[in-house]
């Protein structure tokens, strides 16, 4: 079976997880301390606090930023469930803005609108989180200009474009936004089984985070002569058990060192695909900025089933009777009935997100999958959609 995505383990990968299952230290320990310095030479951050998951990561992030349910944050529809439910994790409200029909990004044009509407309103926008869907990073620059030029917070959801370059610049994401949050799932772009990690260049927000990493805790300074004993915390406010292992901390150095090499291997790949249904009408692949070289955490490609004989679910199946297993990024979150519920989104909001959501499919990318695999599904997918 051919799988959309998934984690690729060496031998190397399992003997820094068997010598930290061998030390004595499982849980959180100098293997993480380890892993958030090799995050901070990867990405350029001054800080970085590595947790449970990338949920997790944003969750922490509203908590240390201080949202409150008078507060607006604007996002994209376009994401997993995990950006906007964080969102409402700290009791503030989602704001969605439509993607750039190019970059499949949130569009800046967009969100300065929505600013002076809400405004207008009596609305406090607060912050805006950016997604760089698939690999592809957003338009940085000017999401900066605009939070300078309301004081809003920048927010970088980057689970899926670690490994990208903005500008020729490997570190855009921390170098842009205030807070950069990251997944370690099985499918992203380096794995710790479960994991995540929030990079920053505040050491406030980064003090903030690690407390409430810890249920809030905070222990005393013992090497600068602290007067407390030696067995005394304090809680100051209410935290969560977010914390990750030393062992997943293990591998996640591991995997980190041969990011590089993961994202030539899925630019390879993503290379195979573009050239292969480029030649199509029926097919669309993913527009790169020149600005961009892409992380390819997946490759969406977009096909105009309206003009086929055959339905996108019916493809499905179809690929899946052949041994290939596909997915979509995503189902826009403001049509999920908790959203519309609660919210009143409903269809037909935001058309762009919908629109690329009715024609997208997410092909195999990840390094390990073999040359001889991505022509399979090239071959299957043109003669389907053929027929």
């Amino acid at each position: 079976m051919i799988s959309y995505g998934k984690q690729s383990i060496d031998q190397s990968d399992i003997d820094a997880v068997i010598d930290a299952l061998k030390s004595d230290w499982l849980t959180q320990g100098p293997l993480c301390e380890v892993f958030e310095k090799n995050l901070n030479k990867s990405f350029g951050s001054k800080y970085s606090c590595a947790v449970a998951n990338g949920t997790a990561a944003l969750h922490l992030t509203g908590l240390a930023l201080g949202w409150k349910p008078d507060d607006y944050i604007i996002t994209t529809p376009l994401t997993f469930l995990a950006t906007s439910n964080a969102i409402v994790y700290s009791g503030a409200y989602p704001v969605f803005v439509d993607i750039d029909s190019k970059s499949n990004t949130i569009d800046p044009n967009l969100i300065e609108d929505k600013i002076i509407s809400y405004k207008l309103d009596g609305k406090k926008i607060r912050a805006i989180i950016g997604v760089d869907f698939a690999g592809h990073p957003c338009n940085w620059r000017d999401l900066r200009f605009l939070a300078d030029k309301y004081s809003l917070q920048l927010i970088n959801d980057n689970c899926h474009a670690m490994g990208a370059s903005y500008f020729e610049d490997k570190n855009y994401a921390v170098k842009y936004a205030d807070v950069v949050t990251q997944s370690y799932h099985p499918v992203k772009n380096i794995t710790t089984g479960e994991g995540g990690a929030v990079l920053t260049n505040n050491k406030k927000i980064d003090q903030k985070i690690r407390s409430l990493r810890t249920h809030g805790i905070i222990k005393p300074d013992h090497k600068n002569n602290n007067n407390k004993p030696l067995w005394y915390y304090e809680m100051k406010e209410l935290g969560f058990n977010y914390r990750i292992t030393d062992f997943q901390c293990a591998l996640g150095s591991n995997q980190l060192s041969k990011l590089q090499s993961f994202i030539d291997k899925r630019r390879e790949i993503a290379l195979i695909y573009d050239k292969a249904f480029l030649r199509f009408d029926r097919f669309k692949i993913p527009l790169i900025n020149d600005s961009i070289d892409h992380a390819y955490h997946l490759y969406p490609l977009q096909i105009n089933f309206k003009d086929l004989k055959i339905n996108k679910n019916d493809f499905f199946f179809k690929m899946k009777e052949l041994g290939i297993n596909l997915q979509v990024h995503y189902i826009p979150v403001h049509l999920q009935p908790y959203y519309r519920k609660k919210y009143g989104y409903k269809a037909g909001d935001f058309s762009i997100s919908e629109n690329f959501y009715k024609n997208e499919v997410s092909l195999p990318i990840y390094p390990n999958l073999s040359f001889d695999d991505v022509q399979i599904v090239i071959d299957k997918i043109i003669k389907i959609t053929s027929s």
